[in-house]
């Protein structure tokens, strides 16, 4: 049977997560459809026909898939999933919201955050914070999953599969959408990053973590990220947030600064290609991952770092 990738998209154009997911589909050995269910989006469709390795493009068009509901995008899902023997998502918030409905409406269990396939019905996911990784196999008719997307190369493009129209199905009103804030910057999204430039609780105020990162972070073309008690805190919004509660990352440079390193931070940033880690604290967990540790003032390191790179 064939396996069924939900695009994430803006209607416009799809989302970097949904070609990590991409991958993780390929190595299950089936061919793959890739759904897209969204209003006014044949150009988020036509995108998603030219990523490498999917054969088949399902495009829902209709006014309330505008803005992609989980309710109404599950309804859609659970009335074709017969045809499929896996359904996989991204595990980014979008997704997260999507597939347990999925899942309860199939009475199947998901299977979250896969880091790993081993067979068609074997996976491997990290579980207590990263801790421990589980091997887990399911006997599920239809495989319910969500894709650790730092996990999986991302695809490419350069595929030319075929887009096929799919009837939407019934609008279930639950939900609507009032208004959206959206942050906007010019620096790279936080998951999709090469480089990232993140401030914990040491950075002492959002004044300083503004101050002294934003330049280097703009020097580097990284993104900016926190630790948990750097967002608790107030210093910048939540959709900075780096670890298991917030953003999963796994960057080719990471450079943690004042950030002490909790284990909900580690879970969401110790797979980074190179971590560097600034801190006074010798004995902050941060170092134990890091491959670069510096035990200094970051008033201090930060400003010259920033002279250094002119």
């Amino acid at each position: 049977m064939a396996i069924l990738v939900i695009a994430e998209h803006d209607n416009s154009s799809i989302k970097a997560a949904t070609h990590h997911a991409v991958t993780a589909a390929t190595k299950l050995g089936g061919e793959i459809h890739l759904l897209v269910a969204g209003s006014n989006c044949a150009d988020a469709a036509a995108a998603a026909a030219r990523i490498s390795g999917v054969d088949k493009v399902l495009l829902t068009d209709a006014p309330h898939y505008a803005d992609q509901s989980p309710e109404n995008v599950a309804a859609l899902l659970v009335s074709i999933a017969a045809s499929y023997s896996h359904l996989l998502a991204a595990a980014t918030t979008s997704g997260k919201n999507c597939m347990p409905r999925v899942a309860a409406l199939l009475d199947v269990a998901q299977i979250s955050e896969i880091s790993g396939i081993e067979s068609a019905d074997t996976f491997v996911r990290p579980i207590y914070a990263g801790n421990v990784v589980a091997t887990v196999q399911s006997i599920d008719p239809v495989k319910v999953i969500t894709v650790r997307a730092t996990a999986f190369e991302a695809a490419g493009e350069g595929g030319s599969a075929a887009i096929e129209t799919l009837p939407a199905a019934a609008d279930l009103g639950l939900s609507r959408v009032l208004g959206r804030e959206l942050t906007k910057s010019e620096r790279p999204e936080l998951t999709a990053a090469k480089v990232i430039v993140s401030g914990g609780r040491g950075m002492g105020n959002g004044e300083n973590f503004h101050r002294l990162l934003e330049p280097l972070a703009d020097r580097l073309g990284a993104a900016l990220g926190a630790s948990r008690a750097a967002v608790d805190a107030g210093f910048v919004p939540n959709d900075y947030q780096v670890g298991q509660t917030g953003k999963i990352v796994a960057p080719q440079l990471y450079i943690a600064v004042g950030i002490s390193g909790a284990i909900q931070h580690l879970a969401g940033m110790k797979d980074s290609k190179i971590i560097v880690a600034i801190n006074k604290d010798a004995e902050a967990p941060i170092f134990q991952v890091a491959d670069y540790g510096l035990v200094a003032d970051l008033f201090e390191v930060v400003p010259a770092l920033q002279a250094e790179l002119g």
